[in-house]
């Protein structure tokens, strides 16, 4: 609770509001480089690297296709092919608010119904295609090295997500793929690096896209490290301070 935005229990209106609690800015320094890509989430890296013909990499023997990920969406499929992946963990103990990794202005969403497989270890090793089969809320973005998404993927027990433009989007009243867009120039919903962009009401998983040649991560991250919201996960060498 010290690092808690209200650090007095008895001032939150009910459980919810206190399990999906602010932090404090001070509690998660953002890399202020413009070329830094920061970490969205508290949690734990499930798996990093690239996007290999057309495929992720899910835990040992099992991975699952990028098109299926972004529901059959070919155009934008393109967008992400041969480019880079990080899958990344929250559990129900981490903080549960997810924040922006590079700076963005949000050109589309999209509402996947599915299942609600658990996202630990064990069952991503065992379920098949697992994330691309779970319920999920797809965030396109664009920014100054392409396009990049930015994943929610519901899990058991976690089925409520929102974001800070739509509100909660699930559970889902329609369960359809539904896909809104967000172009009117004179109103851009627009986020710097480190601005909150939504929550989970449990715990669950955020994956990110980028595109080919785009960005790279940092060598020394791998599956199973430890991370918090604002470490840098990854840089682009298209951009230099000032």
């Amino acid at each position: 609770m010290g690092l808690a935005q209200e650090p007095d229990g008895k001032n939150y209106p009910h459980f919810n509001a206190f399990f999906t609690r602010a932090l404090k800015a001070s509690a998660r320094p953002v890399s202020a480089s413009v070329a830094d890509i920061a970490c969205p989430i508290d949690g734990t890296i499930s798996q990093i690297g690239s996007i290999s013909d057309g495929t992720i990499f899910q835990a040992k023997n099992r991975s699952f296709l990028l098109t299926d990920l972004l529901a059959r969406d070919s155009a934008t499929t393109r967008n992400f092919n041969e480019g880079n992946f990080a899958t990344l963990y929250l559990s129900p103990r981490d903080y549960h608010r997810i924040h922006m990794p590079f700076d963005g202005t949000l050109r589309k969403m999209t509402y996947v119904p599915g299942r609600l497989f658990a996202v630990n270890r064990h069952t991503t090793a065992v379920v098949n295609r697992l994330f691309s089969r779970n319920e999920r809320i797809i965030c396109f973005f664009d920014t100054s090295i392409g396009p990049m998404a930015v994943i929610l993927v519901g899990a058991i027990f976690v089925g409520s997500m929102e974001t800070v433009w739509a509100g909660q989007i699930t559970p889902a009243g329609l369960r359809k793929i539904t896909t809104t867009e967000f172009n009117d120039p004179s109103n851009p919903i627009s986020f710097k690096k480190g601005e909150e962009i939504g929550r989970f009401n449990m715990g669950s998983t955020v994956i990110l896209l980028y595109g080919k040649e785009r960005m790279h991560w940092l060598k020394n991250l791998q599956s199973g490290d430890q991370v918090t919201m604002g470490m840098t996960l990854g840089t682009t060498n298209s951009l230099r301070d000032g």
